[in-house]
């Protein structure tokens, strides 16, 4: 008995299809070409997962920098000063001080010195 294939490949192209959904004009319609740029959309979601970190860490010391040097003090000095005092802030609160609290940031730095 022989097998039809169409129901099997309809639903392939439907998850192409909804997956291609906002692209556009060939990538949209073309079920070949969408899965090709189906393909490339998750596989830069993937690596832009992980850059995102990256991203915002330099986010964060290039804010940790500017409100250090507001306060007499580099960066470096500042990590270096923080780490000697055995205060263990991260970046990420050290920038969120820096931006939302300038009075509690000067304090760190003081500390730090």
């Amino acid at each position: 008995m022989r097998v039809k294939r169409g129901v099997t490949s309809h639903k392939r192209h439907q998850k192409i299809r909804k997956a291609t959904k906002g692209m556009t004009r060939a990538n949209r319609s073309s079920i070949k070409r969408g899965k090709q740029a189906v393909t490339r959309a998750l596989q830069y979601s993937y690596r832009d997962r992980r850059n995102r970190k990256r991203d915002f860490r330099s986010l964060w010391n290039t804010r940790i920098n500017a409100a250090a040097r507001e306060n007499g003090t580099t960066y470096s000095k500042l990590i270096a000063g923080l780490k000697k005092a055995s205060i263990s802030l991260d970046r990420k609160i050290l920038a969120e001080l820096a931006v939302n609290e300038p009075k509690a940031f000067a304090e760190v730095v003081k500390k730090a010195k």
